[in-house]
């Protein structure tokens, strides 16, 4: 009996050995933004990006080693520019990612396909989706992403310098009781500005501005009447295109020389991708806008 206890206990021993030696890398179960339970790996070596922001975040954490893949507009910081291609965010190429092998993907809610996602999940590669819809919901995403990197305390070390820098403009901001009216213009024919759930209106506001075409539509369109009965005091122009693209519509906005931004000069040309990618480069369009709006502080 006692004889063979031991080999009981041996074999025991043995299997949780081979369990061990041969079982698969996912070791963590973990929660994404969507409420979703993702299994992955615990360190995980080769991630694909699914947006552009994700690639400047993993970027920004010091995490680019682990990228073998990005989406076709990721190019920030300029070394991003050469990790291979996988289309666009919202239409991704499902065989490239696959011969990638990622053992981890990072998709956004805003853009990725759904389809996409649930294909890559029943491949069994592991699929973290995110969905920041404001400033503070960014910094969440940078410290999850940290977690499943293995990189947490950068992470908390980059949220909390953006949160120093977020504090600072609103402390600047706050010894200026007025709130100059602001017109954004994203979109160049038609013209297009933002409402209130987006992020640029809430850089406005941090910034100690007025937005003008806040509202319940997150990108409005307006007519060239429209704008001028608002009376902007401060433009800023910002679009996809580039270029002489900027230069030639603030040429004919600057014909309208009645509108208080074009009476005193307070009519800008600014980078789009400071202001429409949720990444930790917000608070740099931040403090743009903190210093186009409140040029006195």
């Amino acid at each position: 009996m006692i004889k063979l206890c031991g080999t009981i206990l041996k074999l025991i021993v043995f299997l949780m050995v081979v369990a061990v030696t041969f079982s698969p890398a996912w070791a963590k179960q973990v929660t994404d933004q969507l409420g979703r339970q993702v299994i992955l790996s615990d360190d995980p070596q080769r991630v694909v990006s699914l947006a552009p922001s994700i690639t400047e975040i993993i970027f920004a954490l010091g995490q680019e080693h682990r990228l073998k893949g990005a989406t076709r507009f990721s190019d920030f910081p300029p070394e991003a520019i050469s990790i291979p291609k996988v289309g666009s965010y919202v239409q991704l190429d499902l065989e490239r990612i696959v011969a990638l092998k990622p053992d981890l993907c990072i998709a956004i809610k805003d853009g990725n396909p759904r389809q996409t996602v649930v294909r890559l999940e029943s491949l069994e590669v592991p699929v973290y989706v995110v969905d920041p819809r404001n400033l503070e919901a960014v910094t969440e995403t940078i410290i999850e992403i940290g977690d499943l990197l293995n990189a947490t305390e950068n992470a908390e070390n980059l949220v909390n310098n953006m949160r120093l820098r977020i504090n600072r403009v609103k402390s600047a901001v706050e010894k200026n009781s007025h709130r100059p009216g602001v017109f954004f213009q994203i979109g160049i024919s038609p013209i297009v500005s933002v409402g209130t759930n987006t992020f640029i209106h809430e850089l406005i506001v941090l910034a100690g501005g007025d937005n003008l075409t806040k509202g319940p539509i997150p990108y409005p369109r307006f007519s060239r009447e429209q704008v001028l009965s608002l009376a902007p005091e401060v433009f800023i122009i910002t679009s996809m295109a580039r270029g002489e693209v900027f230069e030639r519509v603030k040429i004919e906005w600057s014909r309208w020389t009645e509108m208080p931004a074009i009476k005193n000069r307070r009519i800008f040309l600014v980078d789009s991708n400071l202001f429409d990618r949720p990444t930790p480069r917000l608070v740099d369009g931040l403090e743009v806008l903190g210093r186009l709006i409140h040029p006195e502080l």
